[in-house]
């Protein structure tokens, strides 16, 4: 893989195509021409890391992906890859990371998981041949990515996206975290206490279990005035 180039000179040409994009294709039959001085620092200050991530440049993905810093370190999402092939499953998780960039997801860099390997013994054939046998070996590379900080519709959207160009052998497993809202144990409450029909119909009950105790004890009385 190529290393990437400094920051002075990646935002300039991004600027300078998104400036002068228009007049380049036009001059050179829709071919975009890049600047062939060195740009000047001035230049740079317009343009950020964000911006530069969020733009559509070709011939970016070669180099790998920008890493967001976290600001409050909360998670979001845990994305688990696995594939018989490790290559198909660099080259995904190449592509995640780019993503990621430049929706503006703090994610972690790819963790290695340890490999399940799976052994088999067969034999080449029945009978006289049986002490004749043949192994046979299987490997599941896993990977995993952990994001921070980020609104749950763009980390939807970002999942959404890695899954509709989902590569062929890899497979994919996201676990999602969401943040409940303020006040949400007084809305459990509220909720548990009208399904057992404390709430307005508690009056009721006791008004009833007064009436029954009222009846209960003008019976007892009648019956000792009976007896007497």
């Amino acid at each position: 893989m190529l290393p990437r180039p400094s920051r002075l000179t990646l935002p300039s040409i991004a600027r300078w195509a998104r400036l002068n994009g228009s007049s380049s294709r036009a001059a050179s039959g829709g071919v975009t021409l890049l600047p062939t001085q060195e740009p000047t620092p001035e230049a740079n200050a317009t343009l950020t890391e964000e911006e530069f991530s969020s733009m559509i440049i070709h011939g970016r993905s070669i180099y790998p992906p920008l890493y967001h810093p976290r600001t409050h370190s909360v998670p979001v999402a845990q994305l688990q890859f696995r594939a018989y092939q490790h290559q198909f499953l660099d080259l995904y998780m190449h592509f995640v990371g780019h993503a990621a960039a430049a929706l503006g997801i703090p994610i972690s860099r790819p963790v290695y998981l340890p490999t399940q390997r799976s052994l088999w013994t067969v034999p080449r054939g029945p009978f006289v041949h049986k002490k004749s046998q043949e192994n046979f070996e299987r490997k599941v590379h896993k990977r995993a990515i952990k994001a921070w900080d980020a609104d749950p519709e763009v980390v939807d959207r970002w999942v959404r996206y890695i899954t509709r160009h989902a590569m062929p052998g890899v497979g994919l497993r996201v676990t999602q975290w969401k943040r409940a809202p303020l006040g949400i144990g007084q809305q459990m409450v509220d909720s548990a206490v009208g399904q057992t029909r404390l709430g307005s119909g508690a009056v009721k009950v006791k008004a009833l279990a007064e009436k029954i105790v009222q009846q209960e004890l003008l019976v007892e009385e009648n019956a000792d005035t009976a007896t007497r």
